[in-house]
């Protein structure tokens, strides 16, 4: 049964007076400036919140805020996510990376050039000037993802701190480290060694939001529900969980379906198609919070909150720390997936992160438990949307400035997660599109779709 009490009066009204941050108030009434694209998105967030108790009191148990605060960072979480791609976009080259921070999650936005620094404010962001851009970091990162092989045990994750504008890698072995990224080839001047006891583990005893079974043997939990163009649908989950044509059952031992793609290490992500006896729905189990609704997927930025749900632990909040992040397991290293410091164990594995109403990724692994708390990692939704045609079931319709997942591949030299020079021509659908502004493509920045990124010729 759904849970749709509205907030109480004393959130509402938060909700409703929620302002931009004090930088954009200062900026000589910059909140009522056509170019405060915060406030607008700010004004659009607070016209649709209505946040479910449920949600509300479970950030409120795991990060230790008000109902107050709890509903006004969601508010503003929602702001900064629909406005981070066209901050990108107008900042081009100098783009350093976007976060939220303190209680209610203020916006903020790096630049390498201190010139675009009044452009940042006068959006209504919080302006950082830094020495690196990001694509400059991940550029960083990349090189070390390619001596993933070579990495020492000791050193299983790394990943952008857009935050410190460096790339970390964590270790117990802080000279092993040291000495494979000089090997690596990467700017050591841009990477932090930092002393870690982290030991990533894939949860392969597993669940996600909702239970299910492999065969007769392990346990996973349901990620999302998706549909497919000629298909019955499913739902997506960890591709360690299962290998394609590998069957299922639900909860209650049902038969359910079957592993239509899995792909691990290198991604960690799955898509089952479910036969008639299912229906996918687009809601996350939350337990004992409820069952709370799935409206699109766009991208919590680096400080968001952000819960987990999953069969072994249940429902579970916490914030997002680093996107693009490589991490190594036993089986293998796994790139590309977010860090969070939500708590999870074995059998959660495959299970639902979502922020708000916005789905963001599935269970991967991660080190710790709910008892003493811990670091899980999860592949990013959108991805999984995009390797495999699937369209994320939504309830109601997609939320505001939810990505657009194609269903089929429309043809073309248009990809996602591709560096793209200004000036760049690709063809997407049939047309021809020239880049304005140099920036990695995402699932959702299809040329039709981002106007700001990309001119029709």
């Amino acid at each position: 049964m759904l849970r749709r009490k509205t907030v109480t009066a004393a959130v509402a009204l938060t909700v409703t007076l929620i302002t931009v941050p004090a930088v954009a108030l200062a900026a000589g009434g910059a909140s009522t400036r056509d170019d405060n694209l915060y406030a607008m998105a700010l004004a659009s967030a607070s016209a649709t919140a209505d946040p479910p108790r449920g949600l509300v009191d479970a950030l409120g148990r795991d990060l230790g805020l008000t109902s107050e605060q709890a509903a006004a960072r969601l508010v503003n979480e929602a702001a900064a996510a629909g406005v981070e791609p066209r901050l990108k976009a107008l900042l081009g080259a100098s783009y350093g990376g976007s976060w939220v921070t303190g209680p209610t999650a203020t916006p903020v936005t790096a630049t390498t050039d201190p010139a675009q620094a009044a452009a940042i404010t006068a959006a209504g962001v919080e302006a950082r000037v830094v020495t690196r851009s990001l694509a400059r970091l991940d550029q960083v990162k990349a090189t070390l993802d390619r001596a993933a092989a070579a990495a020492p045990r000791t050193a299983p994750v790394w990943y952008v701190d857009v935050v410190e504008n460096s790339v970390a890698v964590l270790t117990s072995t802080p000279a092993k480290a040291a000495a494979w990224v000089k090997a690596s080839g990467a700017d050591v001047s841009a990477v932090r060694v930092v002393r870690s006891d982290e030991r990533p583990v894939t949860y392969y005893d597993v669940r996600g939001g909702d239970a299910y079974y492999i065969g007769s043997g392990s346990r996973c939990s349901v990620g999302f529900s998706v549909t497919k163009a000629g298909s019955q649908g499913g739902f997506v989950s960890a591709g360690h969980c299962g290998s394609t044509g590998a069957s299922t059952s639900g909860s209650n031992r049902v038969a359910q379906g079957t592993f239509r793609g899995s792909s691990f290490p290198g991604n960690d992500y799955s898509w089952i198609e479910v036969n008639s006896q299912w229906t996918p729905v687009g809601v996350v189990n939350a337990y004992g919070s409820g069952v709370l609704p799935v409206r699109g997927s766009t991208v919590a930025q680096v400080g968001s909150s952000i819960c987990r749900s999953g069969s072994t632990t249940q429902y579970h909040c916490g914030s997002v720390q680093q996107l693009n992040t490589s991490v190594t397991y036993s089986q293998g290293t796994v790139s590309g997936v977010t860090r969070t410091n939500v708590c999870a164990e074995p059998g959660d594995s495959g299970g639902s992160f979502i922020s708000g109403d916005q789905a963001q990724g599935v269970t991967s692994g991660g080190s710790g438990n709910c008892g003493s708390g811990g670091t899980t990692y999860f592949q990013p939704v959108n991805e999984i949307l995009s390797a495999y045609g699937l369209t994320l079931a939504t309830q109601g319709g997609g939320g505001t400035g939810s990505p657009t997942v194609s269903p089929t591949n429309p043809g073309g030299t248009w990809a996602p997660n591709t560096a793209y020079a200004t000036g760049a021509t690709v063809t997407y659908g049939g047309a021809a599109y020239r880049c304005l502004q140099g920036h990695t493509s995402q699932a959702g920045w299809e040329p039709p779709n981002v106007p700001a990124l990309w001119q029709r010729v």
